[in-house]
């Protein structure tokens, strides 16, 4: 399968040759992992083990099975489990089997890109993954595993992992995070708030959610003061365990501040089941102010995703729960929508808010013009459905002129799949190598200027906004 030692560059000879040049002095820098969704427990436990090669790579990947779901594979052939009682196949070598039957659809796609490159670099699997050579591709996986080199430590510093950064509910006990703090292990894996699920008051499940943070912070949240109190309470926790960044999920960015009389009329309803769909925004909208001002007060960089629908298949959900690979973007709006926060906090040196979009035409007509003005505001890397060749290069296209480099916030990879995050990274080093190199060979920007950027691409960007410095 050689990969190619230029791929990814420009046709054109000159700029492929500085883009090469570029990237050759930024591809061994270390990886800050600012923002994702690895399983912390990997990283707990120094004996872990990810199981077959199927349970690493295929049943946890919602970007493998969507493809294959897509052309009518069911989740339940790929060992997907389900919640409704319906059995799913076991055989783990079958599954692949399947799998490798339909990598071909994979072609010319991230996920094909990612695969590629973690088959040949990570378990130096040497032949293209095809149904005729599945067995074997699946044998050379299996024996990999069972090595100490594959544990989740060795990887992290194999891959030259700087720092990780999980995400992790505003409720969860980070009891993997103490343990791997208590172990002594020199590698840097760091919680994220995500508070969504007890935020969002229309997540299946949400009392129950306000339950269990109520039990972990040690207080009884009968009404939305207490509330408030118990946001702050674990806030501080995630802090003091070493996280530096909050993140929530929206599907609007639109924001506004409730009096406190409303926002507990509101919380009061949805404790007794009976707030509906315009409370569930209005107080979204709210907590995201509450959200920011809570990270002007103690500097916890806040993220902001917003356009994803989630759970478009109603069926897909039923059976299988969230998460697997029917989330749909939808048309966004900033400008207005962010305009009480911005006008609240957007000035003040102490809150970092860093912009996601799955709408790319707000690009340069909005997020762009934002992060150029507001000091507060970085944008964030092209996301799921654009973190790709032709997505990076949209965004370095739409929002770089406007907003200016700086004003972006580097790269996070975003991903479950541990495996795939220095493919994620190489592509987002070459990509941006690639278009730095456009703008040298056309004289916008010296060769100094050049490869200063692609360091920054690649690394500074990254650690300076989610202030991962030592």
């Amino acid at each position: 399968m050689a990969l190619r030692a230029d791929r990814f560059f420009d046709p054109d000879p000159h700029q492929r040759e500085v883009a090469m040049q570029l990237y050759d002095r930024v591809a061994g820098l270390p990886l800050i992992c600012p923002h994702g969704h690895v399983d912390p427990r990997m990283f707990a436990d120094p004996d872990y083990s990810f199981g077959t090669p199927t349970e690493m790579l295929i049943i946890p990947d919602h970007y493998v099975f969507r493809m294959l779901y897509s052309q009518g594979v069911p989740l339940e052939a790929l060992g997907v489990p389900a919640q409704d009682g319906i059995e799913v196949e076991q055989d783990h070598r079958k599954i692949w089997q399947t799998f490798a039957d339909h990598f071909y659809l994979f072609r010319g796609t991230p996920t094909g890109i990612w695969l590629v490159q973690e088959l040949e670099e990570v378990f130096g699997v040497e032949e293209k993954l095809t149904g005729a050579s599945a067995p074997a591709v699946y044998d050379r996986i299996a024996a990999a595993l069972e090595k100490p080199e594959f544990r989740p430590h060795a990887l992290y510093k194999r891959f030259n992992i700087e720092v990780l950064c999980t995400t992790d509910a505003a409720a969860d006990s980070l009891e993997y995070h103490k343990a791997i703090k208590a172990s002594g292990w020199e590698g840097q894996v760091r919680p994220t708030f995500r508070p969504d699920a007890v935020v969002n008051i229309d997540t299946e499940g949400w009392r129950a959610n306000i339950d269990k943070l109520s039990e972990v912070s040690d207080i009884s949240i009968d009404g939305y003061p207490r509330f408030i109190e118990a946001l702050e309470n674990r806030r501080a926790f995630f802090k003091a365990m070493g996280a530096t960044a909050t993140d929530h999920a929206a599907l609007t960015a639109h924001t506004g501040r409730l009096s406190e009389a409303e926002a507990g009329t509101i919380f009061r309803r949805a404790l007794k089941g009976e707030a509906g769909a315009e409370d569930a925004a209005r107080f979204t909208a709210h907590m995201l102010m509450e959200m920011a001002r809570m990270s002007v007060e103690d500097g916890l960089v806040m993220q902001l995703h917003v356009g994803a629908y989630r759970n478009h298949n109603e069926q897909l959900f039923k059976r299988f729960g969230r998460d697997k690979g029917a989330d749909i973007p939808v048309t966004s709006e900033f400008t207005r929508g962010l305009e009480p926060l911005l006008n609240a906090y957007g000035a003040d040196p102490r809150l970092t808010l860093v912009l996601f979009t799955l709408d790319e035409t707000t690009y340069a007509r909005e997020l762009a013009p934002i992060a150029g003005h507001y000091p507060a505001v970085r944008l964030g890397p092209p996301w799921w459905f654009h973190d790709s060749l032709n997505g990076m290069a949209r965004y370095f296209d739409q929002v770089m002129e406007t907003a200016g480099l700086y004003n972006t916030a580097g790269f996070n990879d975003d991903t479950r799949a541990y495996p795939s995050i220095p493919a994620r990274h190489d592509v987002w080093r070459r990509a941006a190598c690639n278009w730095i190199a456009g703008l040298a060979v056309r004289g916008v920007v010296d060769m100094d200027d050049a490869h200063a950027m692609a360091y920054d691409c690649a690394y500074k960007l990254a650690k300076d906004t989610y202030r991962l410095g030592d």
